[in-house]
């Protein structure tokens, strides 16, 4: 059974119709398929739904990003990737099966794989915590980024979350720690790492994930600092205005490659990803594929450099201020004592050798 939004009205009354022209044992009894007739209901289907979905609002994007019929994570890491092997715990405190992570082969090169996981049905979901992570959720992808990073492995994640878990136990045992923690781990790797928001990108819990060199989003996906629902609350103090608060929160793929948030919009099929997922597979590969090959074109030290400077360059263009600072600029402030300290670290076999010799020789000076 299809699932509809509250704007699909139209599209439900032509599909029910055509499933019953296509059902030749229809109430009538058996009857001939009036194929004519069926053409031009698909050909009305497809105008119909292309003219829907290239107006879709912000708040109407909201509900296509959270519908749940749309493919998560575990459907892509399946078909898109081969010899998938999942790695489990945190080895701090448990598994958080929000998030699926292991190493697996694409094209057949070896990558690391992350997705926050929804679930499909009502029970997944609840074993999946509706992909809100917890802090071991967080700790186990630091974990197996750095050992990606050590063997040089490129990391692809899928972003699909509302947030991360507001639960007690888990503000308990570290949530905003473990999130500054992934988000650091990520900025710090050298090694290729490409983010997909896929479905919901909601607040820290996803930019834990996203802190990437290349961050895609698919065309009606969202990426937002908080809910419109809890904008519309806090701003408002009126659940109503939602609408107002989508607008006003620029969450919409469009909107965010505008202000350079992310870097590439992979077009869904009319309707939806939900609708042709044969095709999203194939629209996601190759955006993968593309950027995956720019970036392993690059040595490490530019992959880093050039993650830094994406992250601090945001909002520097067209964000709230109206004069642009030159990326040259956009880097951090290192004092002198740790420029020396940096020093120290490379250079310490040849210094304490220096010293050595230089007491030793002194030793047998003052003999």
């Amino acid at each position: 059974m299809k699932n509809y939004l509250n704007f699909e009205e139209d599209i439900k009354k032509l599909e029910l119709e055509l499933d019953q022209l296509k059902d030749p044992y229809n109430k009538e009894g058996l009857s001939e398929v009036d194929t004519k007739k069926i053409q031009s209901l698909q050909d009305e289907l497809e105008k119909k739904l292309k003219n829907i979905y290239s107006n879709l609002n912000p708040l109407q994007t909201v509900l296509v990003a959270r519908h749940e019929d749309r493919p998560k994570s575990k459907f892509f890491i399946d078909n898109l990737f081969s010899d998938f092997i999942s790695l489990s715990g945190d080895r701090h405190y448990g598994e958080d099966k929000s998030v699926i992570a292991g190493f697996a082969k694409f094209s057949g090169a070896s990558v690391l794989v992350i997705g926050q996981e929804k679930g499909e049905s009502l029970d997944t979901r609840i074993e999946r915590n509706f992909g809100m992570m917890k802090p071991e959720g967080y700790r186990k992808t630091i974990r197996l980024m750095k050992l990606a990073d050590k063997f040089e492995i490129p990391i692809i994640s899928f972003v699909d979350t509302p947030g991360a878990y507001p639960g007690v136990g888990a503000e308990e045992r570290g949530q905003a720690e473990a999130i500054a923690k992934s988000i650091e781990c990520c900025i710090e790797l050298s090694v290729p790492t490409i983010s997909i928001i896929i479905g919901e990108g909601g607040s820290g819990g996803a930019i834990a994930l996203a802190s990437s060199n290349k961050v895609l989003m698919l065309q009606n996906a969202i990426y937002s600092v908080i809910s419109p629902e809890g904008c519309a609350t806090i701003l408002w103090k009126d659940p109503t205005k939602i609408l107002e608060a989508a607008e006003a929160m620029k969450l919409t793929a469009n909107d965010l490659l505008n202000l350079e948030i992310i870097d590439e919009i992979i077009l869904e099929p009319s309707g939806g990803a939900h609708r042709d997922k044969n095709l999203i597979l194939s629209n996601v590969r190759n955006s993968i594929l593309e950027n995956l090959n720019f970036l392993r074109n690059l040595e490490p030290e530019e992959i880093l450099s050039q993650r830094k400077n994406r992250f601090l360059s945001i909002g520097r263009k067209k964000g709230f201020i109206s004069k642009t600072t030159d990326n040259e600029k956009l880097s951090m402030k290192i004092s002198i004592f740790d420029k020396f300290q940096s020093f120290i670290k490379l250079n310490k076999i040849f210094i304490f050798g220096t010293l050595f010799l230089f007491f030793v020789l002194l030793f047998f000076i003052l003999i």
